[in-house]
C-alpha cells in the first residue's frame, strides 16, 4: 500500500503562512468590562489552573462516546460541587448534559430564570471518539469551559460585582450525533441571550467554518431470486446500491468545492446465489450554508429514486436518523473580544480566510449559533499537519500543549463572557451582528 502524497497539504500550508505573515491581528471596537474587573478574573483563573488540569486529564484518560459520557460529566459535577455550587446533571433530555449557574449574588443550579439580566452560556463537550479516545480534544473544551466557570464563581467571591448571569451548559454527543439540537428541541437554551465555546486545533482561528451535516440512509427494496437459476426473476437491490453510489461520485464535478458527501455501504445482500432483495447505503451530506446544504439535499434524493427506478427496485429514504447540523454562524463582535484576550496570553488568533477553509468538517454548535449569537474559536494545540479524529492529536491534546489550551481557553472564555455582560454597547453590537446575519432561524423546520 502507497503512502498518499502530501503534496496539496503542503501546498496549503504554504498558502497558510504566507496569509499568516501578512495578518494584521484582529481588534475590537467596544472596550468590554474594566480592568480592575479582569484582573479579578485572572487572578482567579490563575489560583485555579491545577483544577482546571486534574478535570481534563481525568476526562482524557477515560474517554467515554456519545450520550455514555457518565464519568465524565460527574466528574465536572463533582468539581463544581466542590467548590460550592449546585450542579443538575441529566436534563432536557439527555442524561449527561449538565446545568451550573452564577450571578452577582452567588451560584445557582443553572434552572432557567427571568430575572437576571442578560445571561451568557460557556459551552462544555467531553464526548470521545470509538477507538482513538479524545482524538478531537473535547476533554479540554470541558477543562477550559469549567474553568472560565470557577474563575468567575471565585472573581465574583473576591469582590467582582457580575453584572449578569453565567451558564456552564455541559452538552452530550457531539460526536457522531447532534447533543445540542437534541437539548435546544426541549429548551435548554431558553433565556440565553449568548453563547460562547472553545475547540482544539492546529492553528488559533476565530471564525474557521464548519459545514452543516445531513444524514441520508437509502434502503432499496428488490425481489429476491437464485442468482443462476432465475435471475430474470429477481431485482437486485444491490445494483441499486451500486449504481446510487456511483451515481453520487459523478455527481462530485459538480458540486461547489465546499460541498461533500462521503458514504459506505451498510447491507448488501447475504450470499452470492440469492439476488439481494435488500441492500443499504448511508451518505454523510455536508454544505457551508444552510440553503446549499438543502440543495445538495435534494439531488441525493433525486439519485436515490432515479437508482430505484433504472434498477427496479423502490427505494426508502431516512434522513438524519441523529438531527441534523447546521454551518456555524460566528459572531464579529464576540469574536474580536475572544482575539484580544488571547492576546493577552500570547497567541495570534487569525480570521476567517488565513487558514484553507478546505479544511473543514462539521459541528452541532452551528445549531446553537443559528438560535442565538455565540462564537466556537479554535485553539492551537498541535502542529498544522496533526489532524483531528487521529492518535497523534489524541496524544498531543493530553500532553502540555493541550494543557496550555485549556488555561488559556478557560481565561479568554472568562474574559469574554464578562466583557458581554460589562458593556451594554457590545452587547448591542453582538445582537445586531446577529440579526444583520439573518436572526433566529428556524432550525426544526428547515428542510420541512
Amino acid at each position: 500500500m502507497s503512502t498518499p502524497s502530501t503534496a496539496f497539504l503542503d501546498e496549503l500550508h504554504a498558502l497558510t503562512e504566507r496569509r499568516r505573515a501578512a495578518f494584521v491581528p484582529l481588534t475590537s471596537a467596544y472596550p468590554g468590562a474594566d480592568e480592575p474587573s479582569r484582573e479579578l478574573v485572572r487572578a482567579a483563573a490563575k489560583v485555579g489552573e491545577g483544577a482546571v488540569l486534574d478535570l481534563a486529564h481525568a476526562i482524557h484518560a477515560h474517554p467515554e462516546e456519545a450520550f455514555r459520557e457518565v464519568r465524565s460529566v460527574a466528574a465536572i459535577a463533582d468539581l463544581l460541587r466542590a467548590h460550592g455550587v449546585p450542579a443538575s446533571v441529566g436534563t432536557h433530555g439527555l442524561s449527561t448534559a449538565l446545568r451550573a449557574g452564577l450571578t452577582a449574588q452567588g451560584p445557582d443550579d443553572g434552572a432557567a430564570r427571568s430575572d437576571a439580566g442578560p445571561t451568557i452560556a460557556i459551552l462544555a463537550e467531553y464526548d470521545a471518539l470509538p477507538g482513538v479516545g479524545h482524538a478531537c480534544g473535547h476533554h479540554l473544551i470541558a477543562g477550559a469551559a469549567t474553568g472560565a466557570f470557577l474563575a468567575l464563581h471565585r472573581a465574583v467571591a473576591d469582590g467582582l460585582e457580575l453584572p449578569g448571569r453565567v451558564l456552564l451548559l455541559g452538552t452530550p454527543a457531539e460526536e457522531g450525533s447532534s447533543g445540542k439540537e437534541i437539548l435546544a428541541r426541549n429548551g435548554f437554551f431558553a433565556g440565553v441571550d449568548a453563547a460562547i465555546m472553545v475547540h482544539p486545533f492546529g492553528f488559533d482561528v476565530v471564525d474557521h467554518p464548519f459545514l452543516g451535516r445531513r444524514q441520508l440512509r437509502v434502503t432499496y427494496h428488490g425481489v429476491a431470486a437464485h442468482a443462476s437459476a432465475s435471475p430474470f426473476m429477481g431485482r437486485n437491490a444491490l445494483d441499486a446500491v451500486a449504481l446510487n453510489y456511483q451515481a453520487v461520485a459523478m455527481l462530485r464535478q459538480h458540486i461547489p468545492p465546499s460541498d461533500r458527501v462521503h458514504g459506505v455501504i451498510l447491507e448488501g445482500g447475504a450470499r452470492p446465489s440469492v439476488v439481494p432483495e435488500r441492500a443499504t447505503v448511508e451518505y454523510y451530506v455536508r454544505s457551508a450554508s444552510p440553503a446549499t446544504l438543502k440543495d445538495l439535499s435534494e439531488r441525493l434524493a433525486d439519485i436515490a429514486q432515479g437508482a430505484a427506478l433504472a434498477t427496479d427496485t423502490t427505494a426508502e429514504l431516512v434522513w438524519d436518523a441523529a438531527p441534523f447540523t447546521l454551518p456555524v454562524r460566528t459572531n464579529s463582535p464576540l469574536a474580536e473580544r475572544w482575539a484580544v484576550h488571547q492576546a493577552g496570553r500570547g497567541r495570534t488568533v487569525l480570521a476567517g480566510g488565513v487558514v484553507p477553509e478546505i479544511l473543514a468538517a462539521s459541528t452541532d454548535f452551528g445549531n446553537v449559533s443559528v438560535r442565538l449569537p455565540g462564537i466556537h474559536p479554535m485553539i492551537a494545540v498541535s502542529d498544522p499537519d496533526v489532524a483531528l479524529h487521529t492518535r497523534e492529536f489524541a496524544e498531543v491534546a493530553g500532553g502540555p500543549r493541550g494543557d496550555a489550551a485549556a488555561i488559556d481557553g478557560a481565561v479568554g472564555l472568562a474574559l469574554t463572557a464578562l466583557d458581554y455582560l460589562s458593556d451594554p454597547a457590545l452587547r448591542a453590537a453582538v445582537r445586531k451582528d446577529f440579526e444583520d446575519a439573518g436572526g433566529v432561524l428556524d432550525v426544526e423546520g428547515y428542510f420541512s
